[in-house]
């Protein structure tokens, strides 16, 4: 997810003036010769034209020895303080985390009111240095998911250490499985550094819970409440669920809630022609009741109202309830169907997010 940053800084200068030496006298290793009279930033971190992945402070550095009384900003804002760390060095030790893909602006203030050096030298316009944050990697965003008990793992941070929650950058820890009575075919769609179809519910579901666009992207934004949560250790109190649809004959479908199978039914896949396709995704979108329309394999047209308990999961295919003659076997149109009253008792398990896995025949 690395993300280059622009990183803007423009350095003002003041003309060469009389300053009489304040109270907060000089640095114990500066006399009046070795002050300039005209105040400068000479380094900042991260520098021009580099991204910032974290690891390191963020700093900004003076020709001459400073006052502390006055320290740079940074927007948007980021838990955390500003100190001199050397007689000419700010640096910021943040107590949050940065957000990978948000552009942030450090300002450091000119004139009467900005920062001054030890001789009340001011800078003669604001330095601004603009950067994006870089990061959120995938095994980062698994961690963070496991430790906040939106995926089928648990993570254990190495240390009780705060950082394990607010870090940006992966910690040091162990994944173990949060059940052991799920599907052998969970754990063939699990790697904790790969951005996974599992990852992608993830994502959905914690973004459905906080009213966002549930597009399965760790946007900023995602990013932003992820970390929040997790500096607050506010966990996903909902339950896991998983539902698997065998394809062998009778059709059925299972539903696991907590890695416990909770409900079995019979069920339609896709008849010849327009098979469901196999594979594992996440519901995406639900009604308690719609209408479907769309194109027979004949060529004929249908339009049925009043489908209930409809989860779609991957393109125009859903689970839902439909009135057949008989279940077990494919005479859908690519739909897995159930009776009436069994895709009602399926439905509430079926949140934005949960996965759905298509078995073959």
């Amino acid at each position: 997810m690395g993300l280059v940053a622009t990183v803007i800084v423009a350095v003002g200068a003041v003309a060469a003036g009389s300053f009489a030496l304040m109270s907060r006298g000089l640095a114990a290793n500066a006399s009046v010769n070795e002050i300039s009279p005209t105040l400068v930033v000479t380094a900042t971190n991260p520098a021009s034209g580099t991204h910032f992945q974290g690891g390191s402070p963020i700093s900004i550095t003076f020709n001459n020895p400073m006052n502390a009384v006055v320290h740079p900003t940074i927007r948007p804002v980021v838990a955390g303080s500003w100190a001199l760390s050397a007689p000419t060095t700010f640096t910021f030790t943040p107590t949050g985390a940065l957000i990978p893909k948000t552009t942030y602006t450090i300002t450091v203030p000119s004139g009467r009111s900005g920062v001054t050096d030890v001789a009340n030298h001011t800078l003669a316009s604001p330095t601004i240095i603009r950067f994006t944050a870089d990061g959120g990697s995938a095994l980062r965003l698994n961690q963070l998911l496991a430790q906040l008990n939106y995926l089928p793992e648990t993570f254990t941070p190495a240390t009780a250490d705060a950082t394990a929650w607010t870090s940006l950058a992966p910690v040091p820890g162990t994944f173990s499985p949060r059940f052991s009575a799920l599907p052998k075919v969970v754990g063939t769609l699990w790697h904790p550094s790969q951005f996974t179809v599992i990852t992608r519910g993830a994502v959905m579901n914690f973004e459905y819970q906080h009213a966002m666009t549930t597009d399965g992207i760790a946007s900023a934004d995602v990013w932003s409440a992820l970390l929040r949560d997790a500096a607050a250790h506010k966990g996903n109190t909902h339950n896991w669920n998983y539902v698997v649809v065998n394809q062998t004959r009778p059709e059925t479908l299972k539903l696991f809630v907590n890695g416990h199978l909770q409900y079995t039914t019979l069920v339609n896949t896709g008849a010849s022609g327009v098979e469901t396709a196999v594979g594992t995704y996440p519901v995406y979108l639900r009604f308690s009741s719609t209408t479907m329309s769309g194109t027979n394999p004949d060529g004929s047209h249908y339009h049925d109202t009043g489908i209930p308990w409809v989860s779609y999961f991957n393109g125009g295919d859903a689970l839902h309830g439909y009135i057949r003659a008989s279940y077990g076997w494919p005479q859908s149109l690519g739909c897995v169907e159930m009776p009436f009253a069994n895709a009602g008792a399926v439905w509430p398990y079926t949140p934005i997010g949960t996965l759905v896995t298509i078995l073959p025949s």
